[in-house]
């Protein structure tokens, strides 16, 4: 195992991890707080954080508006508040390769500061650093327009894309990647924080989701003190071994897809639009209604029991090739319900051991469309691309992935957090169900193991809890889900005012008007009765 390392080994101040002060409520929606110094926001160009080789390259004033679309999140329409727009770099250098390097971050600081500093995750393989407005589950309230100081970083280098991973020939750039920048980024903003409204933050959070729930994942065991509340959505855990997983069920498709001309499969049309909705009506058939009300929602995944089997065609009706002949009469043939079958339960080694756990169904799997990242049935591969083979080895594929360099950063393996919870920190996990590129059972299966290895559920729930989001794709997104929700005032009330989240209300485009409860692993939301379209008609149920 990988032992905490709080960045490179370098002399650091005292000021170096500052002292939290007292608890204070801080005020969860328009910020009234305190006012920025008289410090100009300008001069903030000449500071500099002692024990680091550190420069701020711009500090600007930025008037009160609503900021500009920020891609891949949903639209912004509130205006964020007047606030100082700061932008530096960490370690600035030239690689080995002859490429520029240094951490790169910006930090937003609201002239009406509500004492908070928010760290806001990175996506991808980062490489820009993303507009620090910390958007991520919070509802209809990014952290900004409530008053948080907020930071974000490129993690050391520069991409071209979101996945670019050219940097990782660089020895440092790769460490900074995998953690060390966070760590650094984190000790810096709050010194900024310190420096210009002249007093430390009252308390500190980290949100992110995908790469930035790994990087929250990360605060939690390599930087156990660094903050008070995380919150860490679909956490790109062990990229290796998800994009395996990913190929598996691309491979299981391949199997019974139409070919091009060259003779390669096109796993996209592997099965029909109208097979498609065969498959998700069919999910929903079976457990829709688990929950007591058939509402185009599968509140209770756990205990979906849908299997492929019911689908097989029987007699001469059986089809293959396209399958839409078999669509059309309500079945598949039995190579593709074969293939759906070996595909959503994973890939197992030759000694019949589960490498990957494989995934739910549910009713994102089918999902497509702008900002949704496409669902398995789609044929799309993984977030690291590549064509699956036609045959997998999956003794070799598993070897290459635990051998992979990015095991260095991985988070999968380590759930010792005595430390983080024993200074009061609190842990919130989410993840779409429907989530076709890091699966949900991974993230429960961390969790059951973090619970087991923490003194049970009864102790561990008093400072973390998972939630699953039914329909949500990666993220977010899905043709029938709610993934609006405000995981931020869900952990700033559990660390300011000792309120555990026994519940998170969601809403969503995809069903105006809804509201339901998210509930913390392993219950469910169940219908009482009443306004089918309230969240108060529903209870968390085991």
């Amino acid at each position: 195992m990988f032992v905490a390392n709080p960045a490179r080994a370098r002399p650091h101040s005292p000021l170096s991890l500052l002292a939290l002060l007292p608890l204070l409520s801080l005020a969860v929606l328009a910020p009234s707080g305190v006012r920025a110094s008289e410090r100009s926001c300008e001069a903030l160009v000449h500071y500099r954080v002692p024990g680091f080789d550190m420069r701020i390259e711009q500090a600007v004033t930025v008037p009160s508006g609503v900021p500009k679309p920020i891609p891949f999140a949903p639209p912004i329409t509130i205006p964020m508040p007047a606030h100082c727009r700061v932008e530096g770099v960490i370690d600035p250098r030239t690689g080995r390769d002859g490429k520029p390097y240094g951490i790169r971050f910006a930090i937003n600081l609201p002239d009406r500061w509500n004492g908070g500093f928010l760290f806001q995750g990175g996506g991808g393989l980062n490489g820009s650093v993303g507009e620090p407005l910390g958007v991520q589950a919070s509802g209809d309230t990014p952290a900004l327009a409530r008053g948080f100081a907020v930071v974000s970083t490129d993690t050391g280098h520069e991409g071209h894309g979101p996945f670019d991973a050219s940097f990782l020939a660089d020895q440092q750039a790769s460490l900074d990647f995998f953690y060390q920048a966070i760590g650094q980024v984190a000790q810096v903003g709050k010194q900024i924080v310190a420096h210009y409204y002249r007093r430390s933050a009252t308390h500190s959070y980290f949100v992110g989701c995908s790469t930035g729930g790994r990087e929250a994942m990360l605060m939690s065991q390599r930087y156990p003190t660094y903050f008070d509340g995380i919150v860490a959505g679909s956490p790109a855990m062990r990229t290796g071994f998800s994009n395996l997983g990913d190929k598996w069920v691309l491979t299981a498709l391949d199997q019974v897809a139409p070919r091009d001309a060259a003779g390669r499969p096109i796993g996209s049309k592997a099965f029909s639009p109208a097979e498609r909705k065969l498959i998700v009506d069919s999910i929903l058939k079976a457990c829709d209604a688990q929950d007591g009300l058939r509402d185009g929602l599968i509140e209770n995944p756990l205990g979906c029991g849908f299997d492929p089997a019911t689908l097989e065609c029987s007699g001469s009706g059986s089809g293959s090739g396209s399958g839409s002949g078999s669509a059309r009469e309500g079945c598949l043939s039995a190579q593709k319900v074969a293939a759906l079958k070996r595909g959503f339960a994973g890939p197992k080694d030759s000694l019949g051991r589960q490498v990957y756990p494989g995934f739910f169904f549910d009713t994102g799997i089918a999902s497509g469309g702008p900002g949704i990242v496409p669902g398995l049935l789609l044929g799309a591969s993984g977030p690291l691309g590549g064509t699956p083979p036609l045959r997998m080895d999956v003794d070799a594929a598993e070897q290459v992935a635990e051998d992979d360099p990015s095991r260095v950063g991985d988070t999968d393996r380590w759930t010792h957090l005595s430390t983080f919870s024993g200074h009061g920190g609190k842990l919130i996990f989410y993840h779409g169900v429907s989530d076709p590129w890091f699966s949900a059972k991974d993230t429960i299966d961390y969790y059951r193991r973090l619970v087991a290895d923490n003194g049970g559920a009864r102790t561990v729930m008093q400072w973390s809890r998972l939630f699953l989001v039914p329909g949500m794709s990666h993220c977010g997104g899905g043709d029938a889900t709610l993934d609006r929700f405000d995981m931020l005032a869900a952990i700033v009330a559990w660390v300011e005012k000792g309120r555990a989240p026994d519940s998170v209300v969601a809403t969503g485009r995809s069903f105006p008007g809804r509201s339901r409860p998210l509930c913390p692993y392993p219950q469910h939301a169940q219908y009482l009765g009443g306004n089918p379209q309230s969240a108060s008609s529903f209870e968390c149920r085991d």
